[in-house]
């Protein structure tokens, strides 16, 4: 089975939210404390292939560096970013879906916001700060099959 993730991160450098948006239609979001090897392994049990965007640079070593774990030790890893580069399609991520047609609710939150959010959350303790930071991740992640298939990628599991 296969499983999209992606990580946000603080501007202290720490992974704040981790998402896993798995092939059977799950979506698993890690906040915090929450986020531990262990309990990102169980978010991933039955999961044969990883997809992300931009994750073989950022995504995957941050995880590794963080929390010790290099999932290309335990997982099929694909980094969609690359075919993306193949078809001229460059940029972040929100750039490319632009490109694509890929429609996203949150149009106005970028990797700078969700850390300022992250912010908003942990000193105010914002409670709606972190569930536009959740849904920003939620939709980072959900929207990684709608690319894989308009990049005409099978992806397999």
């Amino acid at each position: 089975m296969k499983a999209f993730l992606d990580i946000e991160t603080s501007f202290e450098e720490e992974i704040t939210v981790l998402g896993v948006y798995r092939g059977d239609g799950t979506i698993i979001q890690l906040v915090g404390r929450e986020i531990t090897r262990s309990n990102l392994l169980k978010s991933l049990t039955g999961i044969t292939t990883i997809y992300t965007y931009n994750g073989s640079r950022f995504d995957l070593p941050v995880i590794k560096e963080k929390l010790g774990i290099d999932l290309d030790d335990y997982f099929a890893t694909y980094d969609l970013m690359y075919d993306c580069w193949e078809r001229n399609l460059y940029g972040g991520l929100k750039k490319v879906e632009q490109m694509l047609g890929i429609e996203r609710c949150l149009k106005d939150v970028n990797g700078r916001v969700a850390m300022e959010l992250w912010d908003q959350y942990e000193k105010e303790n914002n409670r709606e700060a972190l569930q536009v930071l959740l849904e920003y991740n939620k939709e980072d992640i959900i929207n990684l099959p709608i690319l894989m298939e308009k990049l005409g990628k099978e992806g397999g599991d």
